[in-house]
């Protein structure tokens, strides 16, 4: 203890009180409901701050630098309208998601040009949220069915028969980097997507497509159905022999929620064979995401976060995961037990960890349990998102379909009329010319960027 009478020590102490804020976490009981809309309140409104799109000479739904997340972000909302009951955020949902719908299949004017599959299924995936769980179409705009049947409509026909046997390219078009790229992400997302409106409107077409899809993934590297790997990518330089195999959580969460969904919309022995896919999966995710040194219940992304390289994109994804993993538990009853209690660990350790800024910032790592310094949108969205599937899981009756609540309008033509595509199911072979030729394509766009850049500086 210091000595009363020394300057010094008094003086060192009166600094400490007035540089360092008074921090406190998100205060949660996670056997409350009330303290988890509050938790998820806070969580919200801190994401809500990073978003613009509501201002005046902003952009409806358009994020910076990014278009991909701005459907992430809507998705979460509408799940935390639904878990909470607070509707401070609907009017920025349905702007923004009737603002960047282009013709009804997400594909923008303003971003089609260089978007992936990847980026443009999580727009249909947050629709086909807003039609399950009853969130209210726009009159006179697109319904969110129509809007998640038109996403499905313009990706089968990019569908690749002529490489690998089929599958989802990476990217739509030609020139864009990654594009002899077929990754788990893009035909996760079909597959999923596919499954969640076969069970939603009882169409054999959606069902024959989140089967093909799941087919042409097991005969591929992306997916072992024997150890339940989830590899990242494969390519068609190869005809698809190799893997990219790194570990990430939403790839795992893609495959697993499209799975419950497909259990839940089946019976008899295909009702097992889909039961066995999604115990396979979840037990793959647990023992990958939640590791036992930080106590076998708090998920971490385990190939950023422990050097702390994780970027923008890859913090979204234990959001994503927690969502899948509480429309899991719902869809199938017998992984409630094993699910519960992974996400209440998460969601109490990322409580503790929103201590930044005196204003319950939230951080990338959760098992920290104390703020990590880092902050942003994402880091808002993932949060609010475990705290939201908490209340999903122990809560919800689970997603409705056409004929057991639902009422958003269906188009079964939605997105056929489309010319952002990238291509037919009738796709030519990429030749040399033809990659050399988006090479100078986009050696050309760079140089008129840089030039237009270049004259609006001068």
């Amino acid at each position: 203890m210091f000595n009363l009478g020394d300057w010094s020590s008094w003086r060192n102490w009166l600094l400490l009180l007035l540089v360092s804020p008074l921090v406190q976490a998100i205060d949660l009981d996670i056997n409350d409901d009330q303290s988890l809309k509050d938790a998820a309140s806070t969580a919200a409104f801190g994401m809500m701050s990073h978003y613009h799109g509501n201002e005046s000479g902003q952009t409806p739904g358009k994020l910076p630098n990014t278009w991909w997340e701005g459907g992430v972000m809507f998705m979460t909302l509408i799940e935390y309208w639904y878990a909470t009951g607070d509707t401070t955020y609907n009017d920025e949902v349905s702007v923004g998601m009737e603002w960047q719908a282009g013709d009804g299949d997400y594909m923008p004017a303003n971003d089609s040009s260089y978007l992936g599959n990847d980026d443009q299924v999580f727009w249909g995936l947050a629709a086909m949220t807003a039609a399950e769980l009853a969130y209210p179409d726009v009159d006179g705009q697109y319904s969110w069915l129509s809007l998640a049947q038109g996403v499905f409509n313009t990706q089968i026909r990019r569908w690749d028969a002529d490489t690998c046997n089929g599958g989802l390219r990476w990217q739509i078009w030609v020139y864009e980097a990654g594009y002899t790229m077929k990754n788990s992400v893009s035909n996760g997302g079909l597959f999923q997507l596919s499954a969640r409106l076969a069970r939603y409107t009882n169409n054999q077409t959606y069902y024959d497509w989140a089967n093909k899809v799941w087919n042409w993934v097991e005969s591929s590297p992306l997916l072992s159905n024997s150890t339940w790997n989830v590899a990242d990518s494969t390519t068609v330089d190869d005809n698809c022999v190799s893997q990219g195999n790194e570990q990430w959580s939403y790839n795992y969460g893609m495959f697993l929620g499209g799975a419950a969904y497909m259990y839940d919309h089946s019976n008899g022995t295909t009702k097992t064979k889909w039961l066995n896919a999604v115990n396979g999966l979840l037990n793959v995710t647990l023992d990958k995401f939640f590791p036992s040194s930080y106590g076998g219940n708090i998920m971490s992304e385990i190939t950023c976060e422990p050097n702390e390289v994780c970027n923008n994109n890859e913090i979204l994804f234990k959001g994503l995961v927690s969502n899948w993993l509480a429309l899991t538990s719902l869809l199938v009853p017998s992984t409630s037990d094993t699910i519960l209690p992974k996400l209440q660990g998460s969601a109490e350790a990322a409580a503790e960890a929103c201590t930044g800024n005196s204003n319950n910032t939230c951080g990338v790592r959760w098992y920290t349990k104390k703020w990590d310094g880092w902050s942003g949108l994402e880091e808002q969205c993932s949060t609010t998102s475990v705290f939201a599937a908490n209340l999903m899981a122990k809560n919800g009756t689970g997603p409705v379909t056409s004929t057991t609540g639902g009422n958003s309008s269906s188009d079964p033509s939605a997105g056929t009329g489309s010319k952002d595509d990238g291509g037919t199911t009738a796709q030519k072979t990429i030749t040399t010319a033809d990659k050399a030729g988006a090479g100078i394509l986009t050696a050309v766009f760079a140089g008129a960027w840089i030039g237009m850049m270049a004259w609006m500086l001068c």
